[in-house]
């Protein structure tokens, strides 16, 4: 049974883009980072790198994924199997549901008992720095939490183009699934049953970004490595955003056209006994353009202990980590926020 602090927010919640629409020049200290965390402070990649990019039908697209798995722990996927047009009428109809008036989208607004809905924060301290964005998010999976009626009404597709693509990029976190334990020398099916077999977890995060007239202050969303499994992101076309922490640098993803981004989830690499990573992402605002990208995660049931796999701990290589149901493991980030990979480091087993 989910166990979460409170069904409120602890204080009125502020919409960023009825804020970038008010014509503000200066945006308000509650999103103003401490100096250290900005954008314009830190060792950014020139732009040279990138994360890996891996077609599915490539010969090698095996091993391939197995090394960004250990590497990166993000790449870039192309000849994924889900419809092209789908990905696309997805984005645009959430784009569209951004657009609606702020009326109409509070309807849905959310609560921090289960973040289901239309949001504007993460994290439950009073007074907390905030990030620059907005958010709409839903189940999938399980089925007894999905429904669809909190979904928004409007647009009129967005039920039908969300629950869709729902399906296929499931089966393609289903397949990812199949050759991510392949690699790890398990049986193909072992990754997904230490999930919790068919009861897995499945939600989406429509990401909004609006335009911000201060973006070397603040970050759209804050660094942090992603509490599940597997997060496939949509993400925009045409406005960079997302960055991937590579030792010192943060190195901006460019987009691939039709192109399905992966990043392992904290999950990931507890099960794996750190043999796949967990990677550190942030996204940094934009004063020209608004962005929107969608996200699903990927999760192991919520009730189910995930801990280092038997067969991937050795008297070379013991269990870096200590079991935590995935529903105990999440309540840190809903609770705190996004905060770097500071809930994982705590799961370090003593030795």
């Amino acid at each position: 049974m989910s166990t979460y602090l409170q069904i409120h927010w602890p204080e009125p919640v502020v919409r960023v883009q009825s804020l970038a629409e008010s014509g503000i020049k200066s945006i308000p200290n509650r999103y103003i980072k401490p100096p250290s965390h900005r954008p314009t402070t830190m060792i950014i990649d020139d732009g040279s790198d990138n994360i890996p990019l891996i077609d599915m039908q490539h010969v090698d697209s095996t091993n391939l994924i197995s090394a960004a798995c250990r590497d990166w722990g993000f790449f870039q996927v192309v000849n994924h199997g889900i419809d092209h047009e789908l990905l696309k009428g997805t984005r645009e109809v959430w784009r569209e549901f951004f657009s609606l008036p702020v009326e109409d989208k509070l309807e849905y607004a959310n609560t921090p008992d289960t973040y289901e809905g239309y949001g504007s924060r993460v994290g439950l301290e009073k007074g907390s720095l905030l990030d620059w964005s907005d958010y709409f998010f839903l189940h999938f999976l399980p089925h007894s939490i999905k429904k669809e009626s909190k979904w928004p009404a409007q647009p009129r597709a967005c039920r039908e183009l969300s629950a869709k693509y729902g399906e296929e990029v499931i089966t393609f976190c289903e397949t990812l699934m199949k050759v991510m334990s392949i690699n790890l020398g398990l049986k193909e099916d072992h990754l997904q049953n230490a999930f919790g077999g068919e009861k897995v977890g499945a939600c989406l995060r429509a990401n909004y970004y609006p335009k911000c007239p201060q973006p070397h202050l603040t970050l759209g969303l804050s660094p942090h490595s992603d509490p599940g499994g597997i997060t496939i992101l949509f993400p925009d076309d045409n406005v960079a955003g997302l960055q991937v922490r590579r030792d010192n640098n943060w190195v901006t993803i460019k987009p691939v056209p039709n192109a399905i981004i992966v990043n392992l989830g904290d999950q990931m690499q507890v099960l794996s006994n750190a043999i796949y990573k967990s990677v550190e992402h942030r996204v940094i605002a934009n004063s020209v353009e608004d962005r929107l990208s969608l996200a699903l995660f990927y999760n192991p049931r919520s009730d189910i202990l995930i801990e280092p796999l038997k067969e991937l701990v050795t008297e070379d290589r013991s269990a870096l980590y200590q079991p935590m149901t995935f529903d105990e493991y999440r309540l840190y980030i809903r609770t705190k926020g996004a905060c770097g990979k500071t809930q994982l480091e705590s799961l370090k087993a003593i030795k």
